[in-house]
């Protein structure tokens, strides 16, 4: 008889040491990454300072191509810095203690095609190091509050995108980690869904984890959350308290808008053209005339 899918998966016993300091989840300074070699060299992130602190929920906002999956990958320890140093729960985000505590559910979900939802479950819990009665109880109730159990008979390839969001959602969720990074967590989720969502992080916030809250619906992050990071051309151009920022009666949207703006629009790699920034669109450039085609005879016109 083969062994569950959990048991095949189950990691090597980790020993926690405790985090440096008991405040600061996500410490970043300096952080810069480059990628490409000499002139085609592209600079994602150029010298970011951020600090999330234990128990928040902080929002990460940008234009697409601001850096803002580059500085994710970089704390799940994906990528290697080019400079700077990046520390989650005071150690290297590759140790592997630091990643036992994280949940991580990505703007586009991808799962073994062939696993059924209770499977993808069973396996991520596995590798966050749960076993036994407390996996399935977790599974079982991750199956319940994300409506995954109409799917549940459905391979991963049959799933709908709303329902892959769930399911990505539900593994990160599994294990109660002390830091949930998000990335669009309502992308493709019906306004239901969507408000499941924001309970779910909420009462993660209650229980004492932190949120990184990466999201372009700005009503969302204005709603939820604590902080907010405003990232354009690879730096933070504004940081603070959502309710700082907007001070006056204004909206997030507007103050997103300011600030992108006021640095030149576009995604702040090269000079921003068209409708960002005010500047004409570049001219067509005119190709060379098509050098004659030589037909075959039998298909000479």
């Amino acid at each position: 008889m083969r062994p569950p899918l959990a048991e095949l998966a189950r990691p090597a016993k980790i020993e926690h040491e405790p985090p440096v300091s008991q405040d600061t989840i996500v410490e970043i300074t300096g952080l810069c990454q480059r990628f490409g070699r000499r002139a085609r060299t592209v600079t994602a992130l150029a010298g970011v300072d951020l600090t999330v602190r234990r128990g928040e929920i902080f929002g990460l906002l940008g234009r697409n191509g601001a850096g803002k999956t580059t500085l994710v990958k970089a704390l799940l320890g994906l990528l290697r810095p080019t400079s700077g140093t990046v520390r989650v729960f005071g150690r290297a985000p590759g140790a592997a203690e630091a990643r036992t505590d994280i949940g991580y559910s990505p703007e586009e979900p991808g799962f073994p095609r062939y696993l059924y939802p209770r499977q993808v479950l069973e396996l991520c819990g596995a590798l966050s190091g749960m076993s036994g009665a407390a996996l399935a109880a977790a599974v079982e109730r991750q199956l319940t509050s994300s409506e995954l159990q109409a799917v549940a008979g459905r391979q991963a390839r049959q799933l709908s995108k709303g329902m892959a969001q769930r399911l990505s959602l539900a593994q990160a969720f599994l294990h109660e980690p002390q830091l949930l990074i998000l990335d669009e967590p309502t992308a493709d989720l019906d306004p239901i869904g969507r408000r499941q969502v924001r309970d779910l992080i909420v009462a993660a916030r209650e229980r004492g984890a932190t949120v990184l809250l990466n999201s372009h619906l700005l009503s969302e992050v204005e709603r939820m959350c604590d902080r907010v990071a405003i990232i354009h051309g690879g730096r933070v151009m504004r940081e603070g308290a959502i309710d700082e920022l907007l001070a006056g009666d204004r909206e997030l949207e507007d103050v997103f808008i300011e600030v992108v703006e006021g640095a030149g629009g576009g995604t702040g790699y090269g000079p921003a053209r068209g409708w960002a920034s005010g500047l004409p669109p570049a001219p067509p450039t005119e190709l060379p005339p098509a050098p004659p085609t030589e037909h075959p005879p039998w298909l000479a016109p």
